[in-house]
């Protein structure tokens, strides 16, 4: 999966989470959730694990990472609708 750094900073923002409460969910180190982060716009480039343990702590908070090219506002984050 592709995501940026600004797809995790608005994740976070969704849910009320702190760098280093996702940092902790995740088992990874707050340097890392800020270097992740620090790419701006640009795709994220870290070991395969590592992301996946973010976007997994994210979902688990109720995000859905929006990927590009699956809608016509390109990539983006969302709120899981959990009474659906």
């Amino acid at each position: 999966m592709a995501i940026t750094g600004n797809q995790i900073r608005a994740a976070r923002a969704l849910v009320g989470m702190d760098q280093q409460a996702l940092a902790d969910k995740a088992k990874i180190g707050i340097n890392t959730v800020r270097n992740m982060e620090g790419a701006g716009g640009e795709r994220i480039r870290v070991r395969t694990d590592t992301l996946d343990a973010v976007t997994d702590a994210l979902k688990v908070a109720g995000v859905v990472i929006i990927e590009e090219g699956t809608n016509d506002g390109g990539p983006g984050v969302r709120l899981i609708n959990k009474g659906a």
